[in-house]
């Protein structure tokens, strides 16, 4: 066959958070190669563009929510940034589409503000507001019909609105420290004050004093209003669901799940209330997904899960991009895709749910399904026993590749993340991508990522560089004895927090790359601590250091602590309206090498921010990255 281009990939557009409006179904896509807001019919047309096509959309993932539809306004309500700057404003756009007009003027012009809750029977809408220029956070509720804006919580470490009773007079706020580390408020409109339901504040305890981790989430009132459902990890370490009655504060008590039929390791990642007393419940399983439908029992404090929306067949194996329930009309739409199959949209109706229709038929050009990698199971033992899981992406056989793969080796951002079959993540096309050229993949989710429970979450805090960078020395340890791999031609790839362990692993760890690709990681923890959003700091004084307390084990742990130490060439990648990393952060790394004589490549986008979105600047990287591995490890890749 002719050599693969990245562009049979890429020709597979995503369909992305869809929602049901009515007859119309309305969903982000990158159509036009840059994300942009869309409409259909739901039962089958082309779709229509809402928005000029200079403008371009966030990643989806890196929001609660990108947009929302409010039929009886007339008006979609879309969260807007500029080329991926993160300062998001509400804006509204016409149902039939037009230029996005500014729903509250300038109110809001100081902060970079997400929409965290919403209901659309009373126009109404929750913002978690971050200031620009000092570390605060306000929760705003906004009535979207009258453009009234209230302040219900201003904080430091900020406290999101998780949900409101039927007449908005009562809303649950839930503030966070670190991952897990959560606090339950409740804003009461008659008394104007917000009261502690559950947890203990921050500010309220003795120095190194431990409390329970909570994770609440997704706080729901129950039907009369006289208590909240919500997640929490109070009960199980890959979480559940407790009830938290308002008459009995800083009493949850365990909601026992049952109908459950997936098997295999995983955690609750979501918790939805659809109607009544009817909820949704998903789950994160071996890195796919499970949406369920069930029934909460507040007597018996018992969810029945009785209907299964996504986990079998023909929804199977892969990822679940997101859902929207429509109550009019009793269907569910979702965004689907495996490792080998595009992002596609989905309705599931019937009383059974037993009713899936696809309405789009997105599939990659000019290759044939079994030039694709599945991938294979590759979890192992890690140096100290944990589990570690982990997939190899090997070339498909019918490629025709022969002798041991050169190895990239594809490092996770977050440290929160988890690397799934998913195809609507960037990783997912260069992965396939980087097979095609004969490549081996192994994508770890190393301590620290999410989809395995809490405590295995945890281990990342305060340690970023310690014991997860040993579980990737210790995996390419066993890769070594994998005589399908050539580890001699192994080079490293990460992204955000990747992009740090990218730098760690080449710098402290050189005999085991002969490449590696930098993508927006933090180089100096100390800069990189001062140039976050003043916002963001707070959080990762904890959760990463504090910059004067722990000054000297921030240097320690600093990539440019052994930047010299370097062998192998290096690429950099960075967006330059990148708020998280800035691209100061990046460009201090390449001056740094290039004033030691290293050999370092460097690439910026300038309408890109923390990813790379755009159809014309995804095609360069991906070939700027696999281009740049074919050329350091050993010449090519061919077998």
């Amino acid at each position: 066959m002719s050599a693969a281009r990245i562009e049979s990939l890429l020709s597979a557009r995503l369909f992305q958070v869809p929602q049901l409006a009515g007859d119309r179904l309305y969903f982000v896509s990158n159509l036009s190669g840059r994300l942009s807001l869309y409409a259909m019919n739901s039962g089958g047309s082309v779709p229509e563009p809402l928005l000029p096509p200079h403008l371009a959309l966030q990643n989806p993932h890196h929001v609660p929510r990108l947009f929302q539809v409010y039929p009886r306004l007339g008006q979609i309500l879309l969260m807007l940034d500029h080329d991926g700057d993160e300062n998001y404003q509400p804006m509204f756009v016409p149902l039939e589409g037009g230029y996005p007009e500014p729903v509250f003027g300038d109110a809001l012009a100081d902060y970079r503000v997400q929409l965290s809750d919403y209901d659309t029977e009373r126009n109404m809408a929750y913002f978690f507001a971050e200031s620009r220029h000092e570390p605060l956070n306000v929760a705003f509720r906004a009535n979207l019909a009258t453009r009234e804006l209230m302040p219900l919580h201003k904080s430091m470490y900020g406290a999101y609105a998780a949900g409101a009773n039927n007449d908005h007079t009562q809303v649950p706020l839930i503030e966070g420290y670190t991952v897990g580390d959560n606090v339950l408020y409740l804003w009461d409109e008659a008394s104007g004050q917000t009261r502690l339901l559950a947890g203990r504040p921050l500010a309220e305890r003795a120095p190194d004093e431990e409390v329970p981790l909570t994770s609440f989430g997704a706080a729901s009132f129950v039907p009369g209003g006289r208590g909240l459902l919500l997640m929490t990890s109070l009960f199980e370490d890959t979480y559940g669901l407790g009830y938290l009655a308002l008459d009995e504060p800083q009493t949850v008590a365990r909601v026992e799940v049952r109908g459950v039929v997936h098997e295999g390791r995983g955690e609750m990642e979501l918790l939805k209330h659809l109607r009544a007393n009817r909820y949704a419940v998903q789950y994160n399983i071996d890195g796919c997904t499970w949406l369920y439908e069930g029934r909460f029992d507040a007597d018996a404090l018992e969810m029945r899960l009785d209907k299964v929306i996504c986990g079998q067949a023909p929804l199977a194996d892969g990822v679940m991009d997101s859902f929207n329930y429509d109550e009019a009309s009793n269907r569910f739409v979702l965004s689907y895709s495996t490792a080998t199959s595009p992002t596609q949209l989905y309705t599931v109706a019937g009383a059974d749910r037993g009713d899936v229709a696809r309405h789009t038929n997105e599939r990659v050009l000019g290759l044939s399904a079994d030039l694709l990698a599945p991938g294979e199971d590759a979890s192992f033992t890690s140096h100290d026993g944990l589990r570690v899981s982990a997939r190899l992406y090997l070339p498909s056989p019918a490629l025709g590749y022969q002798g041991a793969r050169p190895l990239i080796y594809y490092v996770h951002g977050g440290p929160q993340g988890q690397e799934r079959p998913d195809f609507a993540w960037f990783s997912m096309p260069l992965i396939q991508f980087l097979t095609l050229n004969g490549f081996a993949v192994f994508v770890p989710n190393a301590r620290g990522s999410t989809g395995y429970g809490l405590s295995y979450m945890k281990h990342v805090d305060h340690d970023w560089g310690g014991q997860d960078r040993l579980d990737h020395v210790h995996a390419m340890h066993l890769l070594a004895q994998d005589e399908r791999l050539d580890t001699g031609r192994a080079a490293v790839i990460g992204r955000s927090y990747g992009g740090y362990m990218t730098l760690t692993l080449a710098a402290r760890h050189p005999e085991l790359w002969a490449a590696a690709v930098d993508m927006f990681g933090p180089y100096d923890m100390l800069t990189f601590l001062d140039r976050l959003p003043e916002t963001w700091k707070p959080y990762f004084a904890i959760a990463v250091g504090d910059p004067v307390k722990d000054r000297d084990f921030l240097i320690e742990r600093s990539p440019q602590h052994y930047i010299e130490q370097i062998r192998c060439p290096l690429l950099v990648i960075q967006g330059q309206n990148d708020p998280r990393v800035i691209e100061r952060e990046s460009r201090d790394v390449v001056e740094r090498l290039r004033g030691l004589g290293k050999d370092v490549e460097y690439l910026v986008f300038p309408d890109e921010g923390h990813d790379v979105l755009k159809y014309e600047n995804r095609v360069t990287c991906y070939n700027t990255i696999t281009d740049f591995f074919r050329k350091h490890l050993s010449g090519k890749a061919e077998g």
